[in-house]
């Protein structure tokens, strides 16, 4: 960093102590929340049987992936041009995958001691119920900010100009990690909620969390494995890629002062948020906790736009930088408006399908899915919005535009500290009320619990759009890295590989949907079965005079997930180099840009459908159209089943199959026009690609031995 001004020197360094505040920041809550009460004998014991479920689950889920994250280190070690580029995009592929499964484990930890202590303080409180409850989802959003920021910004210390080449070996890491965690999160907790709706509450008739239902403790373990450590790894993943592309892209536009810029930003976000977390309190006689929680964000997001600005005019010297950076505020906040629109149950999309659950299943499921395909729509329609803000804000300059649509990005995921916290609530707040529920807590108690649960639904809805939202502004960016390292100006779609190749990218997003469903479909029908033989074999269940045998869907749940886990990671970092070295760089661009567009119509469409159908159970479990028990009610319960694989699987998933896919084409662009025409590299590559992509489609359609 020797030719770098003292100011940048001092910036750079400053950075870095900004992730060490963010850590040291999380650290301070964590020995706070520690200190809180666990209550009762039996909500401890509850809280245990959640907490070894998830740990004893992520734990295998680390053993199982472990193998193919060390290969794939020795693979990227031979795509770096020197030996110290090698290393170094070896290494930082290692760090970023433990740095995300650091995030996501960690954060679920604390998630799964956090839960029992915000319902004991709803016994006596509700502000200082949502106050553990946030404070505990601040702790992964501290760490997700913390450890990013340390990552990236060590590695620019190490390498200065060149450490673009470096980071997309650790943006890669913490997406391939991410996506796993999505996959396995996604399949044990949609097969335990499936397991547990569809026999206790339709067939049985008991409610929700109930502790004669043999999948409530999977159920409560599944919440965390999927809403908090997959939605932390997931966010940590955009907040890395977006920071790669910013600093790709800021080189060929400002030079140095690109690439530290966007480290200025991150830095910024991290103070912020910060301040924002500390400030979701409950006013005296307020109790609703979207109130604080949407105070925190909009004075967060007010004083990043007060720090972009600073710098944006007296370092960079250019304002462009701060209004692209202000257009990702305003995208945040325009996709959490669209998303609270389409899936609360105050507006007209929700109560609409409520109200076509009194007429029918057909009917329930044919709402959801129009007012999903409607969300696609709009969602799809506001990040183009932004998108051409930017380029009209670049004046004509592709390149500069590129850059530009990064900071879109950077600026929707400055307050990325926050957003996490607002995830991670979510889990914890709904594992509070399963506790309340299952430890037959006060009513009052209860109630308070119930209130907070329905605003952690409404907050991982919004993340859910957050993360979607990032994905595709996040591919974009690297879509126009992918055009600067491989030296394409364009990409003619006239051309049939190139055209093939965009059907072809249109066409994954929806392999990979259907495995994901299938896998939740198979997982769900085993633990279906398991629940009736529980109710029909256990003397007594039905009663609550005896216990239910909860390790063993546990231990379904755990299993089924590992068993569908790879494959779905083949098919991302398979079906690029495919299409790589058949159709060669160009129709690669065009396979990207056909992922980027199905994949966020699609993941969008299945969050919001997901969101919309529990929603509308919610409302008529709150005494609209029949209120519990009513045939609607049962109607409404099958649509959210239907609806869960859709928010809580597939829909998350493909967030990091996108980033994956882009960052796999970066990496191996070079590679394809150096050696894609030698017949001796493309058709090994394409016989071994082609053997494992039939391996993961094969396996994804296999049926597993039932459990004994």
């Amino acid at each position: 960093m020797g030719e770098y001004s003292l100011f940048e020197k001092v910036a750079v360094w400053s950075v870095l102590g900004c992730g060490l505040i963010g850590i040291l920041y999380g650290l301070y809550l964590i020995r706070q929340i520690m200190s809180y009460s666990t209550g009762t004998k039996k909500m401890q014991e509850i809280a245990t049987a959640i907490r070894e479920g998830a740990g004893a689950y992520l734990r295998r889920q680390f053993k199982t992936i472990i193998l193919i994250m060390v290969v794939l280190a020795i693979f990227l070690f031979f795509t770096g041009a020197n030996m110290p580029m090698r290393l170094g995009r070896s290494l930082s592929f290692l760090a970023g995958a433990f740095f995300s499964g650091l995030v996501g484990f960690g954060g679920m930890m604390m998630a799964v001691r956090g839960n029992v202590r915000t319902a004991e303080a709803a016994r006596h409180s509700f502000s200082k119920a949502l106050e553990i409850a946030f404070r505990t989802g601040t702790i992964t959003g501290m760490f997700t900010v913390g450890l990013g920021l340390i990552g990236c910004t060590t590695i620019f210390i190490i390498y200065g100009e060149q450490a673009y080449e470096v980071l997309i070996g650790f943006g890669f890491g913490g997406s391939l990690i991410a996506l796993f965690m999505r996959v396995g999160g996604g399949i044990y907790t949609k097969a335990a909620d499936i397991g547990a709706d569809l026999v206790g509450k339709v067939e049985k008739g008991i409610p929700e969390d109930d502790p004669r239902n043999p999948a409530t403790i999977a159920d409560n373990v599944g919440d965390n494995v999927g809403d908090c450590a997959g939605m932390a790894a997931d966010l940590f993943e955009s907040y890395e890629v977006t920071l790669v592309a910013s600093m790709i892209l800021g080189w060929y536009v400002f030079g140095r002062i690109g690439v530290i810029f966007p480290l200025i930003v991150r830095a910024i976000g991290v103070i912020t948020s910060i301040i924002g977390t500390y400030l979701v309190k409950a006013r005296k006689k307020e109790k609703n906790a979207m109130a604080p929680i949407n105070r925190s964000f909009f004075i967060s997001a007010l004083l990043t736009a007060i720090g972009l600005y600073f710098f944006a005019n007296y370092y960079v010297e250019d304002l462009r930088v701060f209004w692209a950076s202000v257009i990702g505020l305003a995208l945040a906040v325009a996709i959490s408006l669209l998303t609270e629109y389409f899936t609360s149950t105050k507006k007209k999309p929700v109560q609409e399908i409520a109200e076509s659950s009194t007429t029918g299943h057909a009917t329930n499921i044919l709402a959801g899915f129009s007012f999903g395909m409607e969300s696609s729509v709009w969602a799809i329609v506001v990040i183009a919005v932004s998108i051409f803000a930017s380029f009209l804000i670049a004046g004509g300059d592709t390149t500069l535009a590129l850059y530009l649509i990064s900071l879109c990005g950077m600026g929707m995921l400055t307050t990325t500290g926050l957003i996490v916290s607002m995830d991670t609530y979510g889990p914890v707040a709904d594992n509070a009320n399963g506790i309340g529920e299952m430890a037959n807590l006060e009513p009052e108690a209860r109630s308070i619990m119930h209130q907070l649960d329905a605003v952690g639904n409404t907050t991982k809805a919004i993340t859910k759009g957050f993360a979607i939202a990032s994905a595709v502004i996040a591919a974009t960016s690297l879509f126009g890295s992918y055009f600067e390292e491989t030296g394409l100006v364009s990409i003619d779609v006239a051309k049939p590989v190139v055209f093939i190749g965009l059907l072809i990218g249109g066409a994954v997003p929806f392999l990979f949907t259907s495995i994901m469903i299938r896998a939740v479909s198979r997982a769900a029908g085993v633990i279906i079965k398991e629940v009736r033989r529980q109710f029909r074999e256990i003397k007594g269940l039905v009663e609550g005079k005896t216990k239910p045998q909860y390790a063993r869907c546990v231990d379904i749940c755990t299993t089924s997930a590992l068993k569908e886990l790879v494959g779905p990671g083949i098919i991302a970092i398979i079906t690029p180099i495919l299409v790589g070295f058949l159709l060669k760089v160009e129709a690669l661009g065009g396979f990207l840009a056909g992922i980027i567009l199905s994949g966020q119509l699609l993941a969008v469409f299945l969050a919001n459908s997901g969101g919309a159908w529990d929603n509308a159970k919610k409302l008529i479990e709150d005494g609209e159209f029949g209120g519990k028990g009513s045939e609607a009610h049962k109607v409404a319960v099958v649509g959210d089943t239907v609806g869960d694989p859709f928010k809580d699987t597939a829909g998350p998933a493909l967030n990091p199959l996108i980033k994956v896919m882009n960052l796999v084409a970066l990496l191996i662009a070079p590679i394809i026009v150096v050696h894609g025409n030698r017949a001796i590299v493309y058709i090994p590559v394409l016989a071994v690609s082609l053997l494992f992509l039939w391996w993961a489609i094969w396996r994804s359609k296999k049926r597993f031995a039932k459990f004994d």
